[in-house]
């Protein structure tokens, strides 16, 4: 069969991602839209001001349906109005802050969640591809330095890790009993970075934050050791991997997405690449507020991804930290976000050669 690019292939595909409204969910539709796909999005309403989704004005150019995981009527209505061929499950609680403030909440969402969502998948029938995405914090911690692999032990510390390790023990329930001909995989990414990110709790938005109001970055943790990757690169890798075992079912399963070596740098590090990439006398001060457990160290092994689908992560953490500051400054200046990030996405799909697949699943 001969070979086409991912835009090709999910140009008319009917799409349904959950948590669209949210950071990754909102560059994701940005994304299919731009590939032509038909996109349906269920999940709640932007939880920040601004959000990117209102920011892209998403609700103008999709399906939008505002809803709640947990109410399995709700997503079961929106899910079988979509008719989906392609799910990709995006929803969660998010913020390990969150998790301990409210756990039941949380594990409603990211548990519940995805039970609801799954069964969705299992009685409507026509689903081809399903990739549920989860969080490189699913693995007990060891603090080893080689780098979690899929093969090890789940047990998420927190609220938040322990309900996505829920999660994936779900989805691989749901795999054996209800869908063995829909392909299933889920993808465990790091942390992302990259323009239109404005939740609480986060480096990144933090810093937005701080250019925006021309004061001093406050760093809670800054010897945290985290592999930060652009939002883009693990977009790709969903997509590839939806794609991909579409056509080779055998290809579905558990993938880590993460950054090679050079992207695990501590909380301290990317706030100086911010500071040294937006300029303008931006500087990081020290301030811990005391706050919960969180993993020290943090580095996934993505070997399997790269020799599965070709994949690769092609920016460094100090060209995604450049990418995030060009869209803070195309923001504040009142740019063309939508043109930006179609270029942004066009220059990763050409340098990721590991987004080409072989025409199926049509």
């Amino acid at each position: 069969m001969k070979n086409v690019e991912l835009q090709k292939f999910f140009r008319g595909k009917r799409v349904f991602v959950t948590g669209h409204t949210g950071f990754k969910g909102s560059w994701l539709c940005q994304m299919l839209l731009q590939f032509g796909a038909q996109v349906w999005g269920y999940a709640l309403a932007p939880d920040t001001a601004p959000s990117l989704f209102d920011l892209l004005h998403l609700s103008e150019r999709m399906h939008s349906t505002i809803g709640d995981v947990r109410d399995f009527d709700a997503l079961k209505l929106a899910f079988f109005e979509a008719q989906p061929q392609i799910v990709l499950h995006l929803a969660a609680q998010p913020i390990v802050k969150e998790g301990y403030r409210n756990p039941v909440g949380t594990f409603a969402s990211n548990v519940m969640g995805t039970v609801h969502l799954l069964e969705c998948v299992r009685l409507f029938g026509g689903v081809e591809s399903l990739v549920n995405v989860t969080t490189d914090k699913v693995y007990a911690e060891t603090g080893r330095e080689s780098g979690y692999a899929e093969t090890d032990v789940l047990d998420g510390f927190d609220p938040y890790a322990n309900s996505k390790s829920c999660s994936e023990l779900v989805t691989a329930c749901y795999r054996r009993s209800f869908l063995e001909a829909v392909p299933v995989s889920t993808a465990r990414a790091g942390n992302v970075i990259g323009g239109g990110d404005f939740a609480p709790s986060r480096i990144i938005p933090d810093c937005v934050r701080a250019a925006q109001a021309g004061e001093p970055i406050v760093l809670r943790n800054p010897h945290s050791v985290r592999p930060y990757q652009h939002v883009l690169e693990p977009l790709i890798a969903y997509l590839t991997i939806a794609a991909r075992q579409c056509e080779n079912p055998a290809l579905a399963g558990e993938y880590n997405v993460g950054p090679d070596a050079d992207g695990c740098v501590t909380t301290g590090e990317l706030a100086g690449l911010f500071c040294d990439s937006f300029g303008a006398g931006m500087q990081c001060i020290v301030r811990s507020d005391g706050g919960p457990h969180e993993a020290a160290f943090l580095k996934l092994d993505c070997t399997k991804l790269k020799n599965t689908f070709g994949w690769k992560p092609v920016f460094s953490v100090r060209e995604a930290v450049e990418l995030t500051t060009q869209w803070t400054k195309c923001w504040l200046s009142g740019g063309d976000l939508q043109k930006l990030m179609n270029e942004q996405t066009a220059i990763a799909l050409q340098r990721n050669k590991g987004s080409i697949l072989s025409d199926g699943c049509q």
